[in-house]
């Protein structure tokens, strides 16, 4: 059956589309959804992701505003990353992915 009433895709729908369809973003932002996590934490997390890569998604993510990065100071000094406002905003979506995942 064809759909002979689709509406276009609204462009905010998009961008945020474009965001989520990166590989890693949903599981930056799973690992994410408990607190504040380090780099190397989401390294040993998500297992085969490549550094390079992962500073990449997690730029990404705090351009988008999703993920804020905190310098702490300490000795030695740390980085951690924690969901923004609009972040939390997404956990309903991950608990949803989540309990998809358990029914499969």
């Amino acid at each position: 059956m064809r759909c002979r009433s689709c509406r276009p895709l609204p462009e905010e729908v998009r961008r945020v589309a474009n965001l989520l369809e990166r590989r890693w973003t949903v599981s930056i932002l799973y690992v994410s959804h408990d607190g504040a996590v380090r780099f190397n934490e989401f390294l040993q997390a998500l297992g085969s992701i490549s550094p390079a890569t992962l500073a990449q998604r997690l730029a990404d993510l705090e351009e988008a505003g999703v993920l804020e990065r905190e310098v702490v100071d300490d000795r030695p000094p740390r980085v951690e990353y924690r969901l923004t406002e609009r972040g939390r905003q997404l956990r309903s979506l991950m608990n949803a992915l989540a309990r998809f995942a358990e029914t499969g």
